[in-house]
């Protein structure tokens, strides 16, 4: 397999979404389509209740943190651009004449340069001409009057014939653009989980806010009762200062359920964002009137955690290792250069001139064998273990993430448990608190009971509400870590 191939393929399946990248990097990219910003803004904020999907939307695109992962994947192809440079045709010139002194000889020399990319080596060629006369130790700059045409090439046959520092560093380039994308896809899927849950706890806010507003109400229309109750004899007066009391405790709640919810509404707004990326605080006329349910998930989890940025970021660094061990080995071998080269002069000859017509080739070997290779051996040493060292990370990391997700699974499995639980609790108490509003009524229940059996029925609402935001949030947690895309509006 050609030393790029494992990279290449590894960077083509880092995060499986989305066109490819530009066609101005000459190693296709896989970019993931969701993460990259449009080139038209959002749709406008829809009327109506807030919904989630908007949310995502919004924080897909314009959230700092992607935003921010995208500036690093940038920058990581401007370096990739940059490490092409090596191979770069290079055109170089020189000229000498000799104004003065016994002998006159001048000449004129270009030469374009051009480094192979898939074998160690380069092409080369150029033109010189020269003129005059020259002193016999420079009398190979002798051309004839049209000059001389050079080309040639130099080929690694062993050191640098498969990998060479060169080839590395652009491979090393590809590596760095693979790690910047699978930081991006982390961060992508960590917005979105973070963008369901302050989604949702802004949504429990409210729900929470209108339990207490309901309890609050339901005391301030007994109130007007019990006045009249007190005026016709029926209740003590001391009922009225008591019920004020209860009044007064319920504002209270409610006081702080509106400060939960400005709060909520304040950390929503890291993620719903309009289309310059400025922070949009949700009105409080937006909010839902009941909890969205749980994200829908895919039904192969570990099928979809096999695919998670940080399984392939391990993947490539493994492939990046495993390029480095072949670059140490590398330096094991001999050095060993062949060198062709063809030149030929153009045109007549004038006195003095000593440059011949034929076309001239040359062939040629250089070899270069280092004895002991200490340095190179150390390095193939610390490559090695380097290996190891990743290769046990990834099974720990593999073992790592069965055990979260099925933790996860546990988890989501309770709180369905404890959500269906709440809602029946929830159900009795209200039911239990309306039965003992209308024995009050009729004056047969006592009015420390019935404010007893509402506090615990607008309790056990709140619990059923906390209940159903944890099976949401298990739900998102379940989807950041099985890197499920769909799930999280990806």
């Amino acid at each position: 397999m050609p030393a790029n191939s494992i990279v290449l393929a590894l960077l083509a399946g880092v995060v499986p979404f989305g066109p490819p990248a530009p066609a101005a990097l000459p190693v296709p990219l896989a970019t993931p389509a969701a993460l990259v910003p449009p080139a038209y803004p959002p749709p406008a904020p829809r009327a109506g209740p807030l919904r989630l999907d908007e949310v995502l939307e919004s924080s897909r695109f314009y959230a700092p943190q992607v935003v921010e992962a995208l500036a690093k994947l940038r920058g990581a192809e401007g370096k990739r651009l940059s490490a092409e440079g090596v191979f770069d045709t290079v055109f170089a010139a020189d000229a000498e004449i000799r104004p003065t002194g016994y002998y006159d000889g001048s000449w004129a020399e270009a030469r374009v340069t051009k480094p192979f990319t898939g074998i160690g080596g380069y092409a080369y060629g150029g033109y010189r001409i020269a003129g005059g006369e020259f002193p016999i130790y420079d009398d190979n700059r002798y051309t004839r009057l049209g000059g001389e045409v050079k080309a040639g090439a130099v080929l690694s046959l062993l050191r640098d014939r498969v990998i060479d520092e060169r080839r590395f560093g652009l491979l090393q380039a590809d590596i760095e653009i693979a790690l910047a994308e699978t930081d991006r896809a982390l961060v992508a899927i960590g917005v979105q989980a973070r963008a369901v849950a302050a989604y949702n706890s802004w949504v429990v806010a409210g729900l929470r806010r209108g339990i207490y507003r309901d309890l609050l109400a339901l005391a301030e229309r007994r109130q007007a009762g019990i006045r009249r109750q007190v005026a016709l004899g029926q209740r003590p007066a001391i009922l009225i200062t008591e019920n004020e009391q209860n009044i007064l405790r319920r504002q209270t709640l409610v006081t702080q359920a509106e400060q939960a919810l400005a709060q909520a509404a304040t950390s929503l707004s890291l993620y719903y964002r309009d289309a310059e990326g400025n922070r949009l605080v949700p009105v409080e006329a937006r909010l839902p009137g009941t909890l969205p349910p749980a994200l829908r998930l895919s039904a192969d989890a570990m099928t979809l955690a096999a695919r998670r940025p940080d399984v392939r970021a391990l993947e490539v660094r493994l492939a990046a290792a495993s390029q480095r061990l072949a670059l140490d080995r590398n330096a094991l071998l001999p050095k060993l250069d062949l060198k062709v080269e063809a030149n030929q002069d153009i045109g007549g000859s004038y006195p003095g001139n000593t440059a011949r017509g034929q076309t001239e080739t040359k062939v040629g070997l250089s070899l270069s064998v280092p004895f002991e290779r200490r340095a190179a051996k150390g390095r193939l040493a610390q490559t090695r273990a380097e290996i190891d060292a990743a290769a046990a990370r990834q099974r720990f990391l593999a073992d790592q993430i069965a055990t979260d997700i099925a933790n996860l699974r546990v988890a989501a499995d309770t709180a369905v448990r404890l959500a269906a639980l709440a809602r029946d609790e929830a159900e009795r108490a209200a039911t239990m608190a309306a039965a003992e509003r209308r024995r009050f009524d009729l004056g047969a229940a006592d009015f420390f009971l019935v404010n007893t059996r509402e506090e615990a029925a607008a309790d056990a609402a709140v619990r059923r509400l906390d209940a159903a935001f944890r099976q949401v949030v298990a739900a998102a947690d379940i989807a950041a870590a099985t890197a499920d895309l769909t799930a999280l509006g990806l």
